[in-house]
């Protein structure tokens, strides 16, 4: 989760400030508080400071079929306020949370949305980042012979890491024409990683809750879809519309057919709840253990203070082991796209020629 809220909390004072903007637990609102850190928004809250949120507004993009384009800044719909007749649809309405407008009939709209919110700002900053890594590393081997001078510092720790996945993985899951989609999942390593690492650094700009959003880990997956299946050879497909099965398996009821083209959807839906669903869950558990020091002040001063330091502790430890989970969650996904494709690229045929 996010670590900001650990360094925080060994400030006691100022703890209670980014969670709910007030010491009395009968105001946490345990529903705003998970949720309100992990779902995107049009604003990007850096604190609070005597009640007082302090962020920073975005740019609101929108196009309506009643009244065209519009462009201004997300503070004009602070505290519930419209402008030009554009509002945040509040809790259990239709569209909650998004940006909508009243209808003919007086039905709320919602029109199209093209906003720079807080997880486009944060995804557009991690891309920078790691171009910005990635010909940093390429500036230094175009000025310096590998072949006589060992890289150090952050150029060592990529040359590493590519390294690894690309013998690791790539090499072995893919087989002989590795080559070919090494660009790609090299990329989708480093940016699985890079994200999931921004996701727990506690200031701005990090904390966006980027690989914990289906919307992202849904485009992810469908890369891997598309370069399994644009790219299978004859083999690959011969595997799914007629697999070496006994024949009444496949005619005239064409079971394994069908069993084998919704096996290609779920692949890729397993790749994006994977990655969803851990980043996901890894925030919420560590906010739950957060919200033990604010649900129990009302327990005594003894009871609150035994279980903050638990808390405390045990947040401290579960943030550090999303470090890991950051790391890990960045090679699966990886792997699990590598040994799709290396599925996709068999030649059977081969192997029997050299027995």
């Amino acid at each position: 989760m996010r670590l900001k809220y650990f360094l925080l909390l060994l400030l006691f004072p100022l703890a209670c400030l980014p969670v709910s903007g007030a010491a009395d637990p009968q105001e946490l609102d345990m529903d705003e508080y998970l949720y309100g850190h992990i779902r995107d928004a049009y604003e990007w809250h850096i604190t609070t400071v005597n009640g007082h949120p302090v962020s920073i507004p975005l740019p609101v993009i929108l196009y309506s079929k009643a009244s065209g384009w519009h462009c201004f800044s997300s503070r004009h719909l602070e505290g519930g306020e419209s402008w030009q007749g554009f509002f945040i649809a509040p809790a259990g309405e239709k569209y909650e949370n998004k940006i909508v407008e009243r209808g003919p009939g007086g039905d709320l709209v919602r029109p199209l949305d093209f906003s720079i919110t807080k997880n486009v700002l944060g995804l557009m900053f991690n891309c920078t980042l790691l171009l910005v890594i990635v010909l940093g590393c390429a500036r230094w081997y175009r000025r310096h012979d590998a072949r006589e001078e060992v890289p150090s510092g952050g150029v060592g720790l990529m040359e590493m890491l590519v390294t690894m996945v690309e013998d690791d993985i790539i090499k072995d899951c893919v087989g002989e024409d590795y080559k070919r989609y090494s660009p790609y999942l090299l990329t989708a390593f480093f940016f699985i990683f890079l994200n999931n690492l921004m996701g727990i650094v506690p200031f701005f700009p990090g904390g966006a809750n980027i690989t914990g959003n289906i919307a992202v880990t849904l485009v992810l997956a469908m890369f891997t879809f598309f370069a399994v299946n644009l790219f299978g050879n004859r083999h690959y497909w011969k595997d799914i519309l007629w697999p070496d099965v006994p024949t009444w398996l496949k005619v005239p009821v064409p079971l394994m057919p069908v069993i084998e083209i919704i096996g290609m959807f779920t692949k890729p839906f397993s790749l994006m709840v994977r990655l969803f669903a851990n980043i996901l869950a890894g925030h919420l558990m560590i906010l739950g253990v957060v919200a033990v020091i604010f649900l129990t002040a009302e327990l005594g001063t003894a009871i609150n203070a035994g279980l903050s330091a638990v808390a405390i502790c045990l947040g401290v430890f579960m943030d550090i082991l999303e470090l890991l989970v950051a790391f890990i969650q960045a090679y699966v996904f990886t792997m699990l796209s590598a040994v799709f494709i290396g599925l996709s690229r068999q030649h059977p045929e081969k192997e029997i020629n050299t027995d």
